[in-house]
């Protein structure tokens, strides 16, 4: 037990400090080697390295290209026209189109905070020019952006696929209805607030030959998902493979077809994309070494048969994980917390034959959520950059968002058949 208190103790004093959370689990775990001797200091090092000996984990710095590219190339826009052109005629349309155009982006993306920046960079200021208070559009884009891990391809499932040792091509099936879910529970409060407060104008309505042009405009953009979840659910490509014809794909649509990048400005998309891809490996390397050590020293066990000696109620266990995960998310990065508490977490729910598919949806939903709130929130900060204006403006329609998406996040806990029924029907 004091070797833990040491290990946490040390990890949380040193993000105190404002030290990353990767140096930070680094940094505990060489500590309390070297004070207690409990393993050689190779350990840490072997741990680092054979963390990214993964095939599944290839993913995430395809699926980071692959997101970068396409930002860049035009997609985005595009399919913002196509859903303004079939979608944007009512009050309250363009907050509509931000939550439809986030949920198609987040197919291709993967990522919360390049949803934001994609899709809000473009609607938040049109929102705003249209009469949306600047709070509510910036809220709608950073709560928007939580579809990006939520909707297949996620970098987040992939995540907890390679720690969980489940099927990734599960865990993107399963994310479907809840992103559904999420996508209709935003839309239905922007029609209601909007039609109270009477957000943005009415359009005369788009012509068929208008809705054609942007349909034709985007099919390049709309083929994206078709190709990369058609073949990861038919069988064809692994999600591995997918990230890959994503990157193909994206940098072919965006030289050859849309012409919105050159090769010149291939260097730059590639320096920012391993920039962001070897601080996430970076991350995995040092959270395996910090959850070798808790598992060697059976703190996940004893954490695990505490809960359960308190109580024996599904329902309750399940509520408390879902407030640590909740808190968990709003100061740690998504993918740190996965790294970290996945094994620890299903330890306590496997007894209870939740199964590891649903957990994944619990837990990725949960700290996405995170992303959207203060203090650590991504996604508001994209958003707040975007509206140019303080976080404080948009907490007054931030917090129903989150109660919105938080009602999701319990329809989701309670009931399994929502993340489960899709696997278990294409099995």
């Amino acid at each position: 037990m004091e070797q833990g208190i040491l290990l946490f103790g040390i990890f949380f004093l040193a993000l105190f400090l404002n030290v990353p959370v990767a140096f930070s689990l680094g940094i505990a775990s060489v500590v309390t080697i070297l004070v207690y001797d409990i393993l050689p200091l190779g350990f840490v090092i072997q741990a680092f390295f054979s963390s990214g000996d993964s095939f599944p984990l290839l993913a995430v710095p395809f699926f980071i290209l692959a997101g970068d590219i396409m930002m860049q190339g035009g997609i985005s826009n595009r399919l913002i026209v196509f859903c303004k052109t079939m979608m944007g005629t009512k009050r309250g349309g363009l907050g509509v189109i931000t939550v439809f155009a986030s949920m198609i982006f987040a197919s291709i993306s993967g990522s919360g905070p390049a949803t934001v920046a994609a899709i809000g960079g473009i609607l938040i200021p049109a929102m705003i020019e249209e009469g949306y208070d600047e709070g509510y559009a910036c809220s709608l884009g950073a709560s928007a952006g939580a579809l990006g891990p939520i909707i297949p391809p996620s970098i987040s499932f992939v995540m907890y696929g390679v720690i969980a040792q489940v099927s990734i091509t599960e865990l993107f099936i399963a994310g479907v209805v809840p992103g559904v879910l999420m996508t209709i529970a935003l839309i239905i409060f922007v029609k209601i607030t909007s039609k109270k407060h009477e957000f943005g104008v009415i359009r005369q309505k788009a012509t068929t030959k208008e809705k054609v042009k942007a349909f034709i405009d985007a099919i390049w953009s709309l083929m994206v998902p078709v190709i990369i979840l058609g073949g990861i659910y038919g069988g064809i490509i692994t999600p591995t493979e997918a990230a890959i014809v994503a990157c193909v794909y994206g940098l072919i649509i965006g030289l050859f077809v849309y012409k919105e990048i050159t090769i010149k400005d291939l260097p730059e998309i590639f320096a920012k994309s391993a920039l962001t891809s070897g601080t996430a490996l970076v991350l995995v390397g040092c959270a395996t070494a910090f959850g070798r050590i808790l598992a060697l020293l059976h703190i996940p066990t004893a954490i695990a048969s505490a809960i359960l000696s308190i109580t024996d109620s599904t329902i309750i266990i399940l509520l408390l994980i879902n407030v640590v995960l909740f808190i968990t998310g709003m100061f740690m990065e998504t993918l740190a917390a996965i790294v970290i508490l996945a094994p620890l977490m299903l330890s306590i729910v496997t007894p209870l034959g939740i199964s590891p598919i649903h957990f994944g949806m619990i837990m990725v939903l949960n700290l996405v959520i995170g992303q959207c709130t203060p203090p650590v929130g991504v996604n508001l900060y994209v958003a707040a950059r975007v509206g140019n204006i303080k976080l404080e403006r948009m907490f007054k329609w931030l917090i129903p968002m989150i109660g919105v998406l938080l009602i999701v996040q319990m329809l989701i806990t309670y009931i399994p058949q929502l993340s489960v029924f899709l696997p278990n029907l294409l099995k």
